[in-house]
């Protein structure tokens, strides 16, 4: 009887999210398509980004998938590694929290500091404002992904998770006029 893959299963689970969200999600909370066209110009679409994510996925799995099929798998289910999802899990949720706040509570607090009345919706296109949710929030997750793998804190860890947000808020909205970061368009 053959063994039950773990590392083949999640494959196909990667692969399934990823379509699922291509093919039905993308398309049913974004206003325009990947790319748009504007008098003559082309645009980023803001389906462009969650698209490009989810097609990773969607190529992971399949390299997974395939990788596993070439090989015999050690992974079985256990709780280490369904506590290491959870703490996964929990990188990414707080991660995500403190890049969706950093940025209002920052403001708030130098509007009540500084008696001026400082909105964060106005703000959020306009450096530092717009860079500090995603500096913050990119600079834990990636942090904390290597604190988590080192099993130690590092002020190393901290450096590269710092460079990896700068490097991303460098690729991403310093290119294109028109782009807000995460999660400044929700904002």
């Amino acid at each position: 009887m053959p063994r039950f893959r773990v590392d083949c299963v999640l494959g196909a689970l990667a692969c399934g999210l990823g379509l699922v969200a291509v093919l039905l999600w993308v398309p049913a909370d974004t206003g325009t398509g990947i790319v748009e066209k504007v008098r003559g110009s082309y645009l980023i679409g803001d389906a462009m980004a969650p698209t490009l994510a989810f097609s990773l996925l969607i190529l992971a799995g399949v390299i997974l998938m395939i990788e596993s099929s070439y090989k015999p798998s050690a992974a079985t289910l256990s709780w280490n590694n369904l506590s290491y999802l959870l703490i996964a899990l929990a990188i990414c949720a707080a991660s995500l929290l403190v890049m969706r706040w950093a940025g209002p509570l920052t403001t708030w607090l130098v509007g009540q500091l500084s008696g001026e009345d400082l909105s964060y919706r106005l703000l959020r296109d306009e450096v530092p404002w717009k860079y500090i949710g995603y500096l913050l929030g990119g600079t834990l997750m990636v942090s904390s992904f290597i604190f988590l793998m080192d099993k130690k804190a590092s002020v190393y860890a901290l450096g590269i998770g710092l460079l990896c947000s700068v490097a991303m808020i460098a690729f991403y909205d310093l290119p294109f006029d028109n782009l807000l970061l995460p999660p400044n368009g929700d904002l």
